[in-house]
């Protein structure tokens, strides 16, 4: 699948997501296939194969081939969406913005999709695909390769070992489980994740861990923009994005002891 499939797929599912959402929110009349399709002006056959992978990925769920329903995972995305530091990341966002004029984003990893949680204000313009629920490949995004900085060679063959890499990512995607893991080793000595246009044409991005106060990876911190505006500003972007990740591992672990205080109390 190449990158503008890609894209419309996902906004596509965005559309449907949003839709059973708002209908259950307020209360509405819940939809089966035919009825999505017909509500959003899209092909039945491909509203059914949506509906499907959303349902997989645990966004949408569907009891008995009845209407659908947000799933657990849209719940959990929307919960994290409330903690603390996710709600911090917003201001780092902006600050990153601010010193370097480049989009920035922090994301999650879903098995071997990296998933959205937030975009700095200028990620996107009316109809862009880039908005919180996302869906992109692990193994050619800056962000999707932080996500897997503590993982060894082994554990990225087994992640890997099922994924089709033909015709997904830019001139500078990985191949195979092999490659991905002898970017990961690169990247590591450096101390910083540099993609170059391993997922779309003209586009670097970098991209640091951000890590929870125990040491587990929470989620990546990365920005995005043009191989001039990248390369010439290279150290002082990783440092500002390390600092910043820093800072969201601080207010997690302040929101891990206020959660422990509440439950001693």
């Amino acid at each position: 699948m190449d990158s503008s499939s890609e894209a419309s797929s996902m906004a596509q599912g965005l559309a449907i997501v949003r839709l059973v959402a708002n209908r259950e929110k307020c209360g509405r009349q819940l939809l089966g296939v035919s009825q999505l399709a017909s509500e959003l002006d899209m092909e039945q056959s491909r509203v059914s194969r949506l509906t499907k992978e959303l349902c997989e990925l645990g966004l949408l769920e569907r009891v008995d081939r009845g209407p659908f329903r947000t799933g657990p995972r849209f719940f959990g995305l929307a919960a994290a969406l409330n903690t603390g530091w996710v709600r911090e990341s917003r201001s780092e966002l902006e600050a990153l913005v601010a010193s370097f004029g480049l989009r920035s984003r922090v994301s999650v990893r879903e098995g071997f999709r990296v998933i959205l949680l937030r975009a700095s204000s200028n990620d996107a313009v009316p109809g862009s695909f880039v908005k919180p629920g996302m869906v992109t490949p692990v193994w050619c995004t800056g962000s999707g390769r932080a996500l897997l900085w503590d993982d060894q060679q082994p554990a990225v063959q087994a992640l890997l070992q099922d994924v089709n890499f033909i015709g997904v990512g830019g001139p500078g995607a990985a191949h195979s489980p092999k490659e991905v893991a002898e970017l990961m080793d690169r990247d590591r000595a450096r101390g910083f994740i540099v993609a170059e246009e391993e997922f779309e044409h003209g586009i670097y991005e970098l991209a640091v861990p951000v890590r929870g106060a125990e040491g587990s990876i929470l989620a990546a911190l990365s920005v995005l923009g043009c191989r001039v505006e990248i390369k010439s500003n290279t150290n002082d972007i990783a440092k500002a994005l390390t600092a910043a990740a820093e800072r969201l591992r601080s207010h997690e672990g302040r929101d891990r002891d206020a959660g422990q205080k509440g439950l001693a109390s």
